[in-house]
C-alpha cells in the first residue's frame, strides 16, 4: 500500500489547477465539509471553471494523478446536479480502495454548485479567486413551498401506485412485490422522514440517514429494510404503510417554514 496520503492528493491537485487562469475556485464537500473524515472517506473536489472549460481541466488533473500513483480505474460523466457541469471519478493505484478521487467541474454562470451550508455543510475552500464560495442563505419561505408541493404529490404517489406491492403479494410474486415495496412505501417513507427531520436534504433518499434522522428511527427503519421471505414482506408492507400514513398526517399539520429555522443548525453529512 503506498504511503501517499489524502493531503498530498488534494495539494497536488491545488497546486496544478490554481495557476490557471479559467479556474476560479476550488472546495471539498461531503466528509471534510462535516469535520467527519476518516480512513474509508473518499475525496469531494468542486472546481469552479469557465462555462466552456468543465472537461478542459481534466487533462490537467489527469496528468498530475497518473504522476503521483497513477490512475488504476476511472469513469466520467456530465453531471446531472448541475447543468452544463461534468465529473470524473477516479481509483488510483497502490491506495486505499476507499480513497476515490470524485471531482466535478462546474460552471462559472451556474446556480447549483453545491455550496448551500444549510445542505452542504462548511465546505473547505481550498482556494477561490473570485468570492464563489460566498452565498447567500436559503430562501426559506420558497423552500417551504417546495417541501410542501413535494409532500402532496407523494401522498398521491403513494395512494395510487402503493397497491402494487400487495397486487404481488397476492400473486406470491414476492420479488416484484419487494421492488415495489422499496419504490412505493419505504421510499416514500424516508423522504417525508426527511421533511420532518432532515428537510434541506428532503431528497438525498438513504444517504445518511444515519447521521441525518434520531438513533430510535434509524433502527425502526433497519427492521423494516431487512425481510426474511415473502410472509415477513407482507407484516413490514403493512407497517410501513401504517407509518407512512400517520407520518404524512403528521407532517401536513408542521409549519414547514418554521421547521427549517429549526434544523438549520443541525449537524449532517
Amino acid at each position: 500500500m503506498s504511503s501517499l496520503t489524502r493531503e498530498e492528493i488534494i495539494k497536488s491537485i491545488v497546486d496544478v489547477l490554481k495557476p490557471l487562469d479559467f479556474v476560479y475556485a476550488m472546495w471539498q464537500c461531503g466528509s471534510a465539509a462535516f469535520g467527519r473524515v476518516d480512513e474509508w472517506s473518499d475525496i469531494d473536489i468542486v472546481v469552479d471553471v469557465e462555462d466552456d472549460k468543465t472537461r478542459e481541466i481534466f487533462k490537467y488533473i489527469d496528468t498530475v494523478l497518473e504522476s503521483l500513483s497513477g490512475v488504476e480505474n476511472y469513469f466520467e460523466s456530465p453531471q446531472p446536479m448541475s447543468p452544463g457541469g461534468y465529473q470524473k471519478v477516479y481509483r488510483l493505484k497502490n491506495v486505499s480502495k476507499f480513497l476515490v478521487v470524485e471531482i466535478c467541474a462546474v460552471m462559472h454562470s451556474s446556480t447549483n454548485k453545491f455550496l448551500k451550508k444549510e445542505i452542504h455543510g462548511d465546505v473547505f475552500v481550498n482556494f477561490d479567486k473570485d468570492k464563489v464560495t460566498e452565498v447567500m442563505p436559503i430562501d426559506k419561505r420558497e423552500f417551504a413551498k417546495k417541501l410542501d408541493h413535494r409532500l402532496k404529490q407523494i401522498e398521491n404517489l403513494v395512494k395510487i401506485y402503493g397497491v402494487l406491492v400487495e397486487k404481488e403479494l397476492n400473486r406470491h410474486n414476492y420479488i416484484e412485490a419487494f421492488a415495489f415495496y422499496q419504490n412505493f412505501t419505504l421510499n416514500p417513507l424516508i423522504e417525508v422522514l426527511r421533511i420532518k427531520h432532515s428537510p434541506y436534504r428532503y431528497n438525498f433518499r438513504i444517504r445518511y440517514v444515519y447521521y441525518d434522522f434520531p438513533k430510535d428511527i434509524v433502527k425502526k427503519l433497519e427492521e423494516l429494510y431487512f425481510i426474511k421471505d415473502g410472509d415477513d414482506l407482507k407484516v413490514k408492507y403493512e407497517e410501513t404503510k401504517k407509518w407512512l400514513d400517520e407520518l404524512i398526517g403528521e407532517v401536513k399539520k408542521i409549519n414547514l417554514e418554521e421547521n427549517l429555522n429549526i434544523k438549520s443548525s443541525l449537524k449532517r453529512d
